[in-house]
C-alpha cells in the first residue's frame, strides 16, 4: 500500500499541486468487483481545499488516472454500517449515496478517521458519522501503522516551512566551499557537524564572558516584574469596576430587549385584529338587506347584491393560522353562515314563485299571433329576471343544491310553456299549409275524379291525394309537370309553403338563441372559454386591495368550464325538448303534400343551419337544425329515388305514337325549378349529385321506352328525346351535366342520321340493292372496269334499273317519304324540317355516290341516271311547301 501511495502522489496529484493523506482500496457494493482508490488530498496552496478523488487503473497500462472528484465540504453523511463488528462496508452521502466495499476494514477505519480529522481541521462543517466507533474521532491518533498512513502526513505537513531566499543563499554558499558536498554527502555533514560544535563552543564562552552584564539584566528584570504587579493590581481593581457596570448593562439591554419584544407582539396583535375587523366585519346595513331586504324593487335588489358580495368576501377570507381558534372568528363565521342561508331561502322561494307564476301564466297564446304565424317574445321576462344574474352568481358559489334546485324549477315549468306555445305555433303551421293546398285544389278544380284531397284538420298528419285519372299521385313526380293547371298549383303551393316554412324556421331561431343566451347569463354558464378572464394560479393571492382570496386551479377551471357547457345543452334540451319532433311532424307534413317540397326544404333548413354554426356551433339551435336537416336531406333522397322509380314503371301505348316523354319534359321542369330554388344556396352539391342520378335514369328510361316502342321507330324515339334533353341542358346551363350533354347531343345526332339512312332506302330501293351487290363485287376482288361483264350487274341490267325509277316515280316516293316521317316524328320538338333536309342531304350524297360507281365501273357507256340534282332539290323544296 505503501508503495502504491508513493505512487499515487508521484505521478497524481504531485503535478496537481496536492498532498495524498488517506487511501483506501475499494469496489463499489453489490457489482462486478473492479477495484479503485479512494484517496483524501488537500491542496499546498492556500487557501487549502481537501478533496476527495477516485483513482482507477487504466485499462490500456499500468497507469493510474483520475475518474472522478469530491469535494469534502460537499460530504453530508459517512455510514461506517457496524461500529461494533467488523465490517468493510461503508457509504458516502454526496449529492447521491456512493457505496463502497473497502479491501480491509483496517483500511476503512484508517480512511474515515482521515476523514474525520480532515473535517474537524479545515472545514468544521457538520458531517454526521453515523455506526462509526468512537474511538476513530478522538483527536489523538494511535500510533501505528495507521497513524503513518493518515496521521503523520498531516503532521509533516503542519512542522514543513519553506526555506527562505536568505537560508537558500547561505547553504549554496556553503556546498560550493565544499566540494564534495554532493559526491560524498556523509563527509559534508561531518564537516558540518565540526564546524556546528565549534560554534556552539564559542557561544558558551561567549555566555560566560558576559556575567556581569547577566546580573545586570536579572536586577532589571525583577523590577520590571515588580512594576508589572503593580500594573496588574490596578487592572483588577479596573476590572472590578468594569464588571459592575457590564452587569448593569446587561440588565438594561435585558429590558430593552424585553420591550422591544412586547413592542412587537403589540404591533402584531393590532394587524391581526385590524385585519379580522376589516375583512371579517359585515355592517349593519349588509345584514339587514340580507335579512329583510325588497326582492322586488330595483334598489332592494342592488342593495341584496351589494350585501351578497360583501358576505361572500368575509367568507371567503383566507384566514391565517390560529385565527379558527379564536372565539370572535367562530362567531362571525357562525353568523355569516346563517346569513348565508337566511337569505339563499329567501332568494330561492322568490325565484320560484317568479318562475312558477311564468309557467301558469295563459296570456301569451297565439291567438294574437295567428294571422302572422309568429311566436310570443319572452324578452320582459328575460329582462326582469337578469336584474338577478348576480344573485344567481352568488347561489352558484355558495348554495349550489338551491342553484340547481332553481335551475330544475326554471326549467320544468318553462319547458311547459314553451311545449304549449311551439304546439299552437306548429298546428297553425299546418293548418295553414293544408288549407294552402285545399284552396288551391278547389280553385283548379282538382276534386272529384280529378283529385282529392282528404285529411283532419286537427291532426293533419294523413294527407292523400285520390282519384282514377289523378296527374298527382301522393307525393308529386315528373311525370305530373308536363300538365299546365297542375303545374300552376304547384308552383302556387310551393311557393307559400316555402314563405311558411321559412317563418316558422324564421320565428324559431331567434326564440332559440334568445333563450340559449338568457340562461347562459342568467345562471352565469359560460359557453365561450375564448372570452373567460385568464387562469390564475392554484395558490392564494391577495387582489389590489389586499383582500385575502382562493383562486381555483387551472385543470378545475377547465373541468367547470366543460360542465356548464354540458348544462346549457341540457336545460335547452329539456325546455325545446318538442322543437325537433315538431319540425319532423312539419316536414313529414310538407313531404307528403308535395315530395318537390323536399327541395325548399333542404335549401331553406342548409341556410339556416349555416348561419346557426356561423353564430355558435355548438349551440343547442345548430344540433337540432342539423339533426333536422338530416331528415330533410333523406326526404329529398328519397324523392329522387321516387322519380326514378316512377320512370322505370312508366307504360307507352302501342296504338299512339311516342313522342317527348313525360319523365323527359318532367326533368325540364324539374331542372328550372330547382335551378331555381337552389340559386346561391349553400348545399348545391346534393342538387348536383341528384341531377346525375335523374339525368342517368332519364337516359336509360329513354332507351328502354325506345326498345318497347311499336308504333313510333326507335331512331325516332332516341332522337326526338335526346333532342329535347339536349335543348333544356344547353339552355339551363348546368355545369355537373356538362358530360351528359354532350352525350345527349351525341346520340341525337347518330340516331337522326340512323333514321335518316333507313329511311332513304325505300324511294329507290333496287338501285340501293343493284349498287350495293356492285360494292359486293369489287370488295371481292372484281376490278371495276371489268364489273359490267358480270351477268346481273351487265349495263342492260343497270338501265333496267334506272328507268324504274324516272323522276315522277322518285318524287312520288319522296312524298310518301315525307308523310311518313310526317307521322312519325311529333309536332312539339318541331324536327320535321331538320330531318327533311337531313335526307335531302343525305339523298344528294347518295346520288353523286351512284353516279360515281357508275363513272367508274361502267366508263363511256353514257349511262345517267333519270333526274338531276337540280330535280331533286325541287322535289325536295316543292313536297316541303306542299305540306
Amino acid at each position: 500500500m505503501t508503495a502504491i501511495k508513493h505512487a499515487l502522489q508521484r505521478d497524481i496529484f504531485t503535478p496537481n499541486d496536492e498532498r495524498l493523506l488517506g487511501i483506501v482500496n475499494v469496489c463499489k457494493a453489490g457489482k462486478k468487483k473492479k477495484n479503485c482508490f479512494l484517496c483524501a488530498t488537500v491542496t499546498t496552496e492556500r487557501p487549502v481545499q481537501v478533496k476527495v478523488v477516485k483513482v482507477k487503473k487504466s485499462d490500456k497500462g499500468d497507469f493510474y488516472k483520475r475518474q472522478q472528484t469530491w469535494e469534502l465540504r460537499d460530504l453530508t453523511e459517512v455510514d461506517a454500517k457496524d461500529a461494533s463488528k467488523e465490517n468493510p462496508e461503508f457509504d458516502l452521502h454526496f449529492e447521491k449515496v456512493y457505496r463502497w466495499l473497502a479491501s480491509s476494514t483496517a483500511e476503512k477505519n484508517s480512511f474515515i478517521s482521515c476523514i474525520w480529522k480532515l473535517n474537524q481541521r479545515y472545514l468544521r462543517k457538520k458531517v454526521e458519522f453515523v455506526n462509526v466507533s468512537s474511538q476513530l474521532l478522538e483527536e489523538s491518533v494511535p500510533s501505528g501503522e495507521s497513524q503513518s498512513v493518515a496521521g503523520g502526513d498531516e503532521d509533516a505537513l503542519d512542522d514543513y516551512q519553506e526555506l527562505s531566499t536568505r537560508e537558500e543563499q547561505d547553504i549554496e554558499s556553503m556546498m560550493e566551499m565544499c566540494e564534495y558536498a554532493i559526491s560524498n554527502a556523509e563527509a559534508f555533514a561531518e564537516q558540518l557537524s565540526r564546524e556546528l560544535q565549534v560554534l556552539d563552543g564559542a557561544n558558551i564562552q561567549s555566555i560566560m564572558a558576559s556575567e556581569k552584564q547577566v546580573n545586570i539584566l536579572m536586577q532589571l528584570l525583577d523590577e520590571a516584574l515588580g512594576e508589572v504587579d503593580t500594573i496588574e493590581g490596578k487592572l483588577s481593581s479596573y476590572e472590578e469596576m468594569l464588571q459592575s457596570v457590564k452587569e448593569q448593562m446587561d440588565q438594561i439591554s435585558q429590558s430593552n430587549r424585553l420591550i422591544q419584544i412586547s413592542n412587537t407582539n403589540n404591533g402584531k396583535l393590532l394587524d391581526e385584529i385590524q385585519f379580522l375587523v376589516n375583512y371579517m366585519d359585515l355592517s349593519k346595513g349588509h345584514i339587514r338587506a340580507l335579512q329583510e331586504g325588497d326582492l322586488t324593487s330595483p334598489k332592494g335588489i342592488e342593495a341584496c347584491i351589494n350585501a351578497s358580495e360583501a358576505l361572500l368576501q368575509c367568507m371567503n377570507v383566507a384566514l391565517r393560522p390560529g385565527h379558527e381558534k379564536l372565539m370572535a372568528v367562530t362567531q362571525q363565521q357562525l353568523l355569516f353562515a346563517e346569513l348565508r342561508d337566511t337569505f339563499a331561502r329567501r332568494l330561492t322561494n322568490h325565484l320560484n314563485n317568479v318562475f312558477v307564476h311564468q309557467g301558469h301564466d295563459q296570456s301569451s297564446t297565439l291567438s294574437q299571433h295567428t294571422a302572422e304565424l309568429t311566436l310570443p317574445k319572452h324578452n320582459p321576462l328575460h329582462r326582469d329576471l337578469l336584474r338577478y344574474a348576480k344573485l344567481m352568481e352568488w347561489l352558484k358559489n355558495t348554495h349550489r343544491e338551491k342553484y340547481e334546485g332553481l335551475s330544475r324549477t326554471y326549467v320544468d315549468y318553462m319547458s311547459r310553456l314553451y311545449e304549449r306555445e311551439i304546439k299552437d305555433f306548429f298546428e297553425v303551421a299546418k293548418i295553414k299549409m293544408a288549407g294552402t293546398t285545399k284552396e288551391a285544389k278547389g280553385k283548379f278544380g282538382l276534386h272529384g275524379s280529378s283529385g282529392k284531397l282528404t285529411g283532419s284538420t286537427s291532426s293533419l298528419n294523413k294527407l292523400t291525394v285520390q282519384g282514377s285519372n289523378s296527374r298527382r299521385s301522393q307525393s308529386s313526380s315528373l311525370l305530373d309537370m308536363g300538365n299546365m293547371s297542375a303545374s300552376d298549383l304547384d308552383v302556387a303551393d310551393r311557393t307559400k309553403f316555402d314563405k311558411i316554412f321559412e317563418q316558422v324556421l324564421s320565428e324559431l331561431e331567434p326564440l332559440c338563441l334568445a333563450e340559449q343566451d338568457f340562461i347562459s347569463k342568467f345562471f352565469k354558464l359560460q359557453q365561450h372559454p375564448t372570452v373567460t378572464p385568464p387562469l390564475a394560479q392554484p395558490e392564494t393571492e391577495e387582489s389590489d386591495g389586499g383582500t385575502p382570496s382562493r383562486i381555483p386551479p387551472q385543470a378545475d377551471h377547465r373541468h367547470s368550464l366543460s360542465s356548464e357547457k354540458d348544462m346549457v345543452r341540457m336545460m335547452m334540451n329539456k325546455i325545446f325538448q318538442s322543437i325537433e319532433t315538431e319540425l319532423n311532424s312539419l316536414i313529414a307534413l310538407g313531404d307528403k303534400i308535395d315530395s318537390f317540397n323536399s327541395l325548399y326544404m333542404l335549401v331553406k333548413m342548409s341556410h339556416h343551419v349555416w348561419t346557426a354554426e356561423n353564430v355558435d356551433p355548438a349551440s343547442y339551435l345548430s344540433t337540432t337544425l342539423g339533426n333536422v336537416l338530416v331528415t330533410v336531406k333523406r326526404n329529398f333522397d328519397k324523392c329522387i329515388s321516387g322519380q326514378i322509380r316512377q320512370m322505370e314503371e312508366v307504360k307507352i301505348s302501342k296504338k299512339s305514337k311516342v313522342g317527348i316523354l313525360l319523365f323527359v319534359t318532367g326533368f325540364e321542369e324539374f331542372a328550372e325549378l330547382a335551378e331555381t330554388i337552389f340559386r346561391n344556396a349553400e348545399r348545391r352539391g346534393d342538387l348536383d349529385k341528384a341531377y346525375v342520378k335523374l339525368i342517368r335514369a332519364v337516359f336509360m328510361n329513354v332507351e328502354k321506352v325506345a326498345n318497347e316502342s311499336q308504333k313510333t321507330p326507335r331512331d325516332v324515339v332516341m332522337m326526338e328525346n335526346f333532342h329535347h334533353i339536349f335543348s333544356t341542358l344547353s339552355r339551363l346551363k348546368i355545369s355537373c351535366l356538362d358530360a351528359e350533354r354532350r352525350e345527349a347531343k351525341h346520340k341525337y345526332t347518330d340516331h337522326l342520321q340512323s333514321y335518316v339512312i333507313n329511311s332513304l332506302g325505300q324511294p329507290l330501293e333496287k338501285l340501293n340493292h343493284f349498287f350495293e351487290g356492285v360494292e359486293a363485287r369489287v370488295a371481292q376482288g372484281v376490278r371495276e372496269e371489268e364489273v359490267s361483264y358480270q351477268l346481273a350487274f351487265n349495263k342492260q341490267e343497270l338501265r333496267k334499273v334506272i328507268k324504274e325509277y324516272p323522276g315522277k316515280e322518285v318524287k312520288k316516293g319522296l312524298d310518301n317519304l315525307y308523310k311518313k316521317v310526317d307521322k312519325h316524328l311529333c309536332e312539339e320538338e318541331s324536327l320535321l324540317q331538320v330531318v327533311w333536309h337531313s335526307m335531302q342531304d343525305e339523298f344528294i350524297r347518295q346520288y353523286k355516290h351512284f353516279e360515281d360507281l357508275i363513272g367508274r365501273c361502267y366508263p363511256g357507256s353514257g349511262i345517267t341516271m333519270e333526274f338531276t340534282i337540280q330535280d331533286m332539290l325541287e322535289y325536295f323544296s316543292s313536297i316541303a311547301q306542299s305540306h
